[in-house]
């Protein structure tokens, strides 16, 4: 296996085919939890935890698996999972579990999961299976984490200001803050400020992605009037 084809599914995770900016699937946690930028990380990495273990298991128990129950056997291990994660939030991670609270158990019915299990990990073995759950779980969190930091940047005025949640007392300090003069955009943690945030994002992912296209497309275009022959791709 060469090296080239675990950075494509790594830059199709990431960007190309981000589950949250591209296909659109998980729409639900992806809203409902981006309130701040810690609620956001702790979604994200609940999600490609399961996303890893999902596709791993998923890859492995591929050839067992007859078609005709594949899908309630996806979803049955997407739920043994999803539970385990649960239960080491309950345990460690408490104060954060109450504030994303149902959405932790929702992840079984996350179309981004289920989807990258049927579409990828029951169609490749274990190695290309795990970089594609990590790739798919880590570009999913960046978007979540992105979108809770802009949200409550705005409506708020701090970043971060829960993180103790997650890392300790430790960091409760660490946390930006605009200042108690800064009143906020109410819009920006209501639900149509969720929309409106989750559109720019994909606005500004698909202008970078036209301008890397002009961008190659001159290259080439560069290359061919030169009569140099183009690299093989």
């Amino acid at each position: 296996m060469r090296d080239n084809s675990y950075w494509k599914i790594a830059i199709d995770g990431l960007w190309n085919n981000n589950q949250a900016l591209v296909a659109l699937l998980g729409l639900c946690p992806l809203l409902a939890t981006t309130t701040t930028a810690t609620n956001g990380l702790g979604m994200g990495m609940a999600t490609t935890a399961v996303l890893v273990l999902s596709n791993v298991t998923i890859s492995l128990i591929r050839n067992l698996v007859r078609p005709e129950v594949r899908l309630p056997v996806f979803v049955l291990v997407i739920a043994s999972f999803v539970t385990a994660v649960e239960l080491g939030m309950q345990a460690y991670f408490y104060e954060l579990y109450k504030v994303l609270g149902l959405f932790i158990p929702l992840i079984v019915t996350n179309c981004a999961i289920i989807g990258r299990a049927e579409a990828f990990a029951s169609k490749n073995p274990i190695d290309r299976a795990l970089v594609d759950g990590l790739s798919m779980g880590v570009g999913f969190t960046l978007v979540l984490m992105t979108l809770g930091g802009l949200r409550e940047l705005i409506g708020q005025g701090t970043l971060f200001h829960q993180a103790h949640l997650m890392f300790g007392e430790a960091v409760k300090g660490m946390s930006l803050s605009l200042g108690t003069d800064f009143h906020g955009a109410l819009l920006a943690i209501l639900p149509p400020g969720a929309f409106i945030g989750l559109g720019l994002l994909i606005a500004v992912k698909n202008i970078i992605d036209k301008r890397l296209r002009q961008h190659q497309a001159a290259r080439d275009a560069a290359v061919s009037s030169s009569g140099e022959p183009q690299p093989a791709g």
